[in-house]
């Protein structure tokens, strides 16, 4: 990287008002009054300690151990990247998780990109459920937004539950309609630009470019066999989802057992869009939408479930191969015009959900937007039992493997 080393900003993710979580208010007012649980955990104060890796070089600017990933020349000036990459972790899961790639990121486009490494929900944060977790991220990046003038662009690449913490989050900062979804101020910004050409149709803000997600359960987590101690068994996969507090409310919603106010669950009113939140036009509005998922090996997150299809439509193994330079990856299936299906009433109720396949709905409304899709196989790796943490490369001594699919990832990531 000659002259130019790359910067971890330690910041505190302690969002107030000012700090983008205003736009959140109404959010909070509704969790508080009914629903929902919106605490907050006190972190206990640490200071991180980052080894020295060739020109990367850390600067502790907190207490915290999230970070914004961005390059610096060699007279210590940033380099102000206009593309804002939100990378979010999985189940139990850190910041730190997506380390080696931000730094890919930033070594593939020094100038253009600053990777934020999300810590809102980070290790036992991550059983307050979905949509708890989604309204925190919201948050969060809105922060990160205020701290960087420049940003025109946002993409976004979450790993297993943290692809559909995403989901949730980009529908709470999507602006449909800027009459309804943003105060009027004549209708104009400081800059003298109007509000509608700013907002309408962006993700706070910025114009959406990607959206990326590795082994994330998209279709839930029932009667997949994905539930590692149950030994792919459903009879033990059914009894856990009627006692599903072992995961909190995050594994009501992957069990698909959560019914809050009588409404349908979580992960099935997120393939429409609802009254207040457009999750289908968030995820729609993106430029790109690609699912990576393991093949074999994946104890945690099928390959169904993690690339969006029906068990028919999976390739047949036999006629996966080795991509020549990407050994790891067996199948690139590039994105598709979606095909127009009947909708399903958004006001379906408990029971009818109990009367119609659930993950076919899903599947219905998710693949309304195109997906390209990435079958990912690590047999013959000694690192294969670990699939589901090497596909991210989550920690590079145990999980190196994964490198050619992150580098996969980078190198498609502004074609």
């Amino acid at each position: 990287m000659g002259s130019v080393d790359l910067v971890m900003n330690h910041e505190r993710v302690q969002v107030d008002q000012e700090d983008g979580g205003s736009k959140l208010k109404e959010l909070d007012e509704m969790r508080n009054n009914g629903g929902g649980n919106m605490r907050r955990r006190k972190k206990s104060k640490k200071r991180s300690y980052m080894p020295r890796f060739g020109c990367f070089r850390t600067e502790p600017d907190g207490v915290d151990t999230n970070f914004d990933m961005e390059v610096i020349d060699g007279f210590g000036n940033r380099l102000d990247g206009t593309h804002l990459v939100i990378m979010v972790n999985g189940l139990i899961g850190s910041a730190q998780n997506w380390k080696f790639a931000a730094k890919q990121f930033l070594r593939k486009y020094p100038k253009d990109v600053i990777a934020h490494c999300s810590e809102c929900n980070s290790a036992m944060l991550t059983f307050d459920g979905v949509d708890v977790m989604g309204e925190r991220l919201a948050e969060e990046v809105l922060a990160v937004i205020k701290r960087h003038q420049g940003l025109q662009k946002i993409s976004f690449v979450g790993h297993s539950l943290g692809g559909l913490v995403a989901r949730y989050a980009i529908a709470r900062l999507y602006v449909h309609d800027v009459s309804k979804d943003l105060p009027q101020e004549n209708g104009q910004c400081e800059n003298g630009g109007s509000l509608k050409e700013k907002y309408e149709g962006k993700i706070a803000g910025l114009e959406p470019i990607n959206f990326i997600t590795f082994a994330t359960p998209h279709l839930g987590s029932r009667g997949h066999k994905q539930i590692p101690v149950f030994c792919g068994f459903y009879t033990l996969e059914k009894v856990a989802s009627r006692s599903s507090w072992f995961l909190g409310r995050t594994g009501k919603h992957l069990f698909l057992t959560d019914s809050d106010d009588g409404k349908p669950p979580l992960l099935l009113q997120m393939v429409r869009d609802c009254e207040d939140l457009k999750f289908l036009s968030a995820l729609q509005s993106f430029r790109r939408r690609v699912a990576y998922a393991n093949v074999r090996h994946d104890h945690l997150v099928g390959w169904s479930t993690s690339s969006i299809r029906r068990r028919n439509e999976l390739p047949k193994r036999q006629q996966l191969s080795r991509h020549e330079r990407y050994p790891h990856i067996v199948n690139v299936e590039s994105a598709k015009v979606p095909f127009v299906q009947v909708e399903v009433p958004d006001e379906a109720g408990v029971s009818a959900c109990k009367t119609i396949n659930i993950e076919e709905e899903m599947i219905r409304g998710l693949t309304k937007v195109s997906w390209g899709r990435i079958d990912v196989s690590f047999s013959g790796s000694k690192q294969k039992y670990l699939a589901h943490s090497t596909i991210q490369v989550k920690t590079y001594c145990i999980n190196s493997d994964g490198a050619d699919v992150v580098q996969h990832m980078v190198d498609n990531f502004l074609s």
